[in-house]
């Protein structure tokens, strides 16, 4: 990342139920402008639970509105039976995550806290 680039936008996943990063999980970032979805992204995890480089930095890390779907069903179905095969009763599929970037000059970190049952988000640094 270049020194003069501040702005950018950066994610990962834990497995809290394994107490470990999530790897392998499929995400992808789309800026929402009215009723259109604008795919900017497409990226899986590294072993630690992250992407290898932010997934938007710079002049094209604008104010406005954002989603990272996470494909979490894909995830836990791989982890716990094998690719290609879905859990008896998993809850959990894909996670739509809205935000808002007000200050694209600033660092923006989206993480997704997963258990088959649940998940939980914040604004990390």
């Amino acid at each position: 990342m270049s020194d003069t680039l501040k702005g950018y936008l950066t994610t990962h996943v834990l497995d809290t139920a394994r107490g470990r990063p999530a790897s392998d999980l499929r995400i992808e970032l789309y800026r929402l402008e009215g009723g259109t979805r604008l795919k900017l992204a497409d990226v899986v995890t590294n072993a630690d639970g992250r992407c290898d480089g932010p997934l938007l930095e710079g002049a094209d890390f604008t104010a406005g509105v954002y989603e990272l779907l996470f494909h979490a069903g894909d995830y836990l179905d791989a982890d716990s039976l094998g690719a290609g095969q879905q859990s008896a009763g998993r809850f959990l599929d894909r996670i739509p995550l809205q935000f808002i970037v007000d200050s694209p000059d600033e660092h923006y970190h989206v993480p997704l806290l997963l258990s088959p049952y649940s998940y939980s988000t914040y604004r990390g640094s």
